[in-house]
């Protein structure tokens, strides 16, 4: 049974993390439309997106814990990986805020401030996969 709630958990994870790729790159259009029709087309698509992450990130989340809980919690890996996942899920809210701002039409940053903005979660999932993979400590 354990590996099948892991094989979930890291499809789950890898889906999650598609969606925390691909709803800053639709700030980075947002941030450059001009066409009011088409932010509206480009909002859609965000908040459809980011409610579909949302569900996956739930489903990983209690697949994590439900991991830790039956197989228990070993070594410093795990607690630095699990300092790892708050983060990510703390940037799985600023997006929600940054849609947010959007829909209000209060954003005030730039495009390549949200291309920027658009790596942190490729840098999230390499030091996780890492922590979990090797498990260096």
């Amino acid at each position: 049974m354990y590996l099948w709630i892991k094989a979930l958990h890291i499809v789950f994870i890898a889906s999650w993390f598609a969606g925390l790729f691909y709803l800053p790159r639709i700030f980075v259009n947002l941030a450059q439309e001009t066409n009011p029709a088409a932010t509206e087309r480009l909002l859609g698509m965000a908040q459809r997106l980011y409610r579909f992450s949302s569900i996956l990130m739930l489903v990983a989340l209690a697949l994590g814990v439900w991991l830790m809980l039956g197989y228990g919690i070993k070594g410093g890996w795990l607690h630095a990986k699990l300092a790892l996942v708050v983060v990510t899920i703390g940037y799985h809210h600023m997006c929600k805020a940054m849609l947010r701002r959007f829909e209000r039409g209060e954003n005030r940053r730039s495009h390549t401030w949200y291309r920027y903005f658009n790596e942190v979660p490729v840098l999230l999932l390499l030091a996780i996969v890492i922590l979990a993979t090797v498990k260096p400590f």
